[in-house]
């Protein structure tokens, strides 16, 4: 199933065959920067099924994004309920995740605005929140270049106050 398309992108329902690129993705240290640590496989097969059950079960997720002229697999983009005490929350955040080869193509702004189209026409959402650590510039010049406006900066609550990662700025849009 695709959930919608873009110029260059399609966005989709997940493929068992997505599973082993997403292993790659999840596994590569510049992808995961940001990130605590990179996922094992056993730990990307995991996150793989919860990412599948939440679409059948929100209605809404995290979606396979792939090239329309090759159908290759460059990574995922999508929605998630943040599942973390913070003052912010009941919230849905936007998040995404590409390959290194595709970085500096415009590819996460160009999906993250369908996303948000998507969002308001099909699923009806009216406020989109998405974080990321300070240190993650371009991830916060993606959420700048959506339309996104600050909000604050927290410390994220999953990760220890000792860690570089675990201060964090927190962006939100209405649509």
């Amino acid at each position: 199933m695709i959930f919608f398309e873009t110029s260059r992108l399609k966005i989709r329902q997940w493929k068992d065959s997505d599973l082993d690129e997403l292993v790659l993705l999840n596994s590569d240290k510049d992808v995961m920067k940001y990130f605590s640590s990179t996922l094992s496989k056993d730990d990307t097969e995991k996150y793989f099924l919860k990412i599948k059950n939440n679409l059948n079960n929100n209605g809404f997720g995290f979606y396979a994004v792939e090239f329309k002229k090759d159908n290759k697999f460059i990574g995922f983009i999508g929605f998630s309920e943040v599942d973390f005490i913070v003052d912010f929350r009941p919230c849905i955040e936007i998040g995404w995740r590409f390959k290194k080869s595709v970085w500096g193509q415009g590819i996460a702004i160009e999906t993250a605005k369908g996303c948000l189209k998507y969002a308001k026409n099909n699923l009806k959402l009216t406020e989109i929140y998405s974080f990321t650590s300070i240190l993650n510039i371009k991830s916060e010049n993606v959420m700048k270049r959506i339309g996104m406006k600050k909000i604050k900066e927290f410390y994220h609550p999953k990760i220890n106050k000792s860690d570089i990662l675990t201060k964090h700025v927190l962006y939100k849009i209405n649509i």
